[in-house]
């Protein structure tokens, strides 16, 4: 069954794979985990040796500082496929990228460098969806001529003397840019969510969150003390049922109204492809007078007509999202992230957020390198070169969503998305894809239990507007090969032959979090 939705912008898909292939993939894992058992059992015996972090003897009365059984997964499953991640790359990761070849002689537990490069494999696995992350003399005159003034480090929070003119600069710029009142720029994406969430809701407060949210959002939910509640992802029917209960109920035992209700969510979700509905989730939050936190982390530079994100691709007014949030990372090939909206909000971050407080201000040439990014996406440096991008970045979207769906691949998310989530189940197929892949000088990202469901993991494929029609055709080739050789073509479905089967009132609202 293929499970569509049309959000206005784009269709959103999401194929089941076949019955077998689900029986499969637990098949799978309980062999490699009846073989985990036994292979601990030789470890005890000694027979086996021990690799893994271990209780000393002589603390053996102490409480544990290592859970064993929270080890399992690692030294027994991860631990063998380990040489499919963490790949040492020894190049700009850019369009293409070279790698340091390296080998194991004691089944991954420990590598060794060959001495030998790949190079020129083509990349598909990094956030780099404009091509700014790039080695262009001509292009970075600005950034080295910012080193030169300022010097490659602050070593200084903003509150104290870590706030210099280029950081007003960028403020003013990255406002501009969002079509709001204000904004306010930190060295580091991860602390945008989880240091400022805590300055913004507190105890008494109300977080619904969507169930596929960043970690960063999840520890900044945790760490403000406020009650949090989980809806289903995308789901309008549960995040309404639960704004619903919030309002009538209020808080529990007392009952009385909750100090604040905050709806968070992404604009793109980073493991599903997926685009946030967002005229729908303000209309909500307009209708029962809850505050929104839009991550915009992987949506701002890389989707809409100029690449403002998903109010741009939704057009929706700015001002309708309380809290706007992104980073610098993907779309602008820097470092660091934004909190923007009214003035009076980043007015009071400055004073209350932790990072404004502890952590140090952004580095000078990685702020000039945002001015130059923005500048050149906005078209005020005079040159087209940044809005051709944006439309570059949307056409190798839609045409490798496309190609992928013609070949029978199952894939997530929505038809604007640059993430491109490819199924693949089964966890031997995983590392059989990502070895394969990398024999044919294609670097590409595979994602499994945990970090996913466990009967759904997969590729996880970025494109970038510096992919050439010919690198997408050599990738989409390879795929195809590849797909037929490890029997990943899952899909039942012709192409744009998926009805519209989408049911959300079969919702579960149970929450992921301790309230």
């Amino acid at each position: 069954m293929c499970v569509s939705r049309c959000i206005d912008k784009g269709q959103e898909s999401y194929e089941q794979a076949p019955m077998y292939v689900a029986v499969m993939t637990y098949l799978g894992f309980g062999i490699v985990t009846l073989f985990g058992y036994f292979r601990d059992f030789l470890r005890a015996v000694g027979v086996e040796k021990r690799n893994i972090a271990q209780e000393r003897e002589e603390q053996k009365d102490f409480v544990p500082l290592y859970q064993d059984f929270e080890n399992f997964y690692t030294r027994n499953l991860y631990m063998r496929v380990r040489d499919n991640w963490n790949r040492p790359v020894c190049s700009l990761p850019g369009p293409v990228f070279d790698l340091m070849e390296r080998v194991s002689d004691d089944y991954n537990w420990t590598f060794r460098l060959t001495g030998r490069t790949i190079h020129n494999a083509i990349n598909m696995g990094s956030y780099n969806y404009l091509g700014f992350a790039e080695n262009n003399a001509d292009f970075l005159k600005t950034v080295a001529a910012k080193t030169q003034q300022y010097g490659v480090g602050v070593c200084s929070t903003r509150q104290e003397l870590g706030t210099l003119s280029i950081h007003e600069e960028l403020e003013q710029l990255v406002a501009s840019f969002l079509k709001v009142e204000s904004s306010m720029t930190f060295g580091m994406g991860f602390a945008v969510n989880s240091m400022n969430i805590p300055a913004i809701v507190g105890k008494g407060g109300l977080i619904l969150s969507d169930e596929l949210n960043h970690t960063s959002l999840i520890l900044g939910a945790r760490l403000s003390g406020a009650t949090i509640r989980v809806f289903k992802h995308n789901n309008m029917h549960s995040l309404e049922k639960m704004l619903k209960e919030a309002v009538c109920s209020g808080q529990p035992r007392t009952h009385r109204p909750w100090k604040k209700i905050l709806i968070m969510v992404e604009g793109i979700y980073s493991m599903e492809g997926s685009v946030v509905r967002l005229p729908e989730i303000i209309a909500l939050k307009k209708k029962y007078k809850a505050y929104l936190y839009l991550d915009e982390a992987h949506s701002i530079g890389a989707v809409g007509p100029s690449g403002r994100g998903v109010t741009e691709l939704f057009n929706v007014n700015p001002s309708d999202v309380d809290v706007m949030m992104g980073t610098f990372t993907k779309s602008f090939g820097a470092a660091g992230g934004y909190i923007a909206g009214k003035k009076d909000l980043v007015d009071y971050l400055r004073g209350h957020s932790h990072s404004a407080v502890y952590a140090a201000a952004m580095s000078p040439p990685v702020a000039e390198q945002i001015i130059r990014a923005m500048k050149c996406i906005m078209g005020s440096d005079g040159s087209t070169e940044g809005i051709r991008r944006v439309r570059q970045l949307a056409e190798n979207t839609r045409y490798f969503r496309a190609r992928l769906k013609e070949m029978g691949f199952i894939i997530y998310g929505n038809d604007d998305s640059p993430v491109v989530p490819i199924l693949l189940y089964m966890p031997g197929k995983v590392v059989a894809f990502a070895r394969e892949m990398l024999e044919r000088k294609i670097g590409v990202v595979v994602v499994g239990f945990p970090a996913t469901p466990i009967t759904e993991a997969r590729a996880r494929f970025c494109l970038s507007a510096s992919h050439s029609r010919a690198m997408l055709n050599q990738v989409l080739r390879h795929m195809n090969e590849v797909g037929d050789n490890l029997c990943l073509k899952f899909s039942r479905l012709k192409y744009s032959s998926c009805p519209d089967l989408c049911d959300e009132t079969d919702f579960d609202s149970g929450s992921l979090y301790d309230p």
